[in-house]
């Protein structure tokens, strides 16, 4: 292991410009458990009597607000996942010029909220919500908090969480940014996803750079097409690459 992680950590210096995909393994690792498939899906389901796919919808929302935010508040606003070792890391890969950008998947902005600037988050963030009549923006706690639906308080319009539910179109202007940094990258590692990717699959396919690491605890076989692959928690990984301090976050 010490020596395959000392190569990782000679690609990382040698590259010009490094881009990191984070998928759900990140959310996974932080201690959230996604809503689609297996026994959470199922759980969901017998819970609301709709699947996730048919809660987590703009029709669900605009039809039914009252079950939409029940499910929205007690499965996602009440589970937010932990900023790990992974995002401390990242952020200290970012200052010593060694982590360009970040793209992400992940609603609950674990590379903000462990230092990390220049990140993409393609389906929104739980963080950013507004009233879609006014415009007035509202904290994910007035979400969270609110009794019942979350109305406007300027004009009493539900207000609509800062997120990309299934099915909606992600603005073209962040497909756009996230392709221009994946073509830019000599190295694209791959958090917490691998290449079977349902969301980042039709994005890895503009990287011609030189390596691709995948750090992701479940394998595929596409894996085999990777340059490096370490089956394991990123968490578990990234701080071995010695970047700063970055066992800190798990001392504390």
């Amino acid at each position: 292991m010490e020596e395959r992680i000392a190569t990782l950590r000679r690609i990382l210096d040698e590259s010009a410009y490094t881009v990191a995909l984070c998928g759900s393994g990140m959310m996974e690792e932080g201690g959230f458990a996604a809503i689609k498939g297996g026994d959470r899906a199922y759980e969901i389901e017998q819970k609301y009597g709709y699947s996730p796919e048919e809660i987590f919808t703009s029709g669900f929302y605009t039809a039914r607000p009252m079950q939409f935010f029940e499910f929205y508040r007690e499965e996602l606003l009440k589970n937010i996942p932990e900023a790990t070792e992974s995002g401390t890391v990242m952020a200290q890969m970012e200052r010593a010029g060694k982590l360009q950008c970040v793209i992400s998947s992940n609603i609950f902005e674990q590379g903000r909220r462990a230092g990390c600037r220049n990140v993409i988050y393609l389906h929104g963030s739980i963080y950013r919500n507004f009233c879609p009549k006014c415009g007035r923006e509202y904290p994910m706690e007035y979400l969270r908090d609110a009794k019942g639906i979350p109305a406007c308080a300027d004009c009493g319009f539900p207000v609509r969480p800062g997120v990309y539910l299934f099915g909606e179109m992600v603005d073209s202007g962040l497909l756009s940014r996230a392709v221009d940094e994946i073509a830019k990258a000599d190295v694209l590692l791959l958090l917490g996803t691998n290449l079977h990717s349902e969301v980042f699959g039709n994005y890895i396919k503009y990287f011609g750079g030189k390596y691709l690491i995948i750090i992701h605890k479940h394998s595929h076989y596409l894996d085999d097409t990777a340059d490096m692959v370490f089956l394991d928690h990123p968490r578990n990984i990234l701080p071995l690459l010695g970047y700063g301090d970055g066992r800190k976050a798990e001392e504390k």
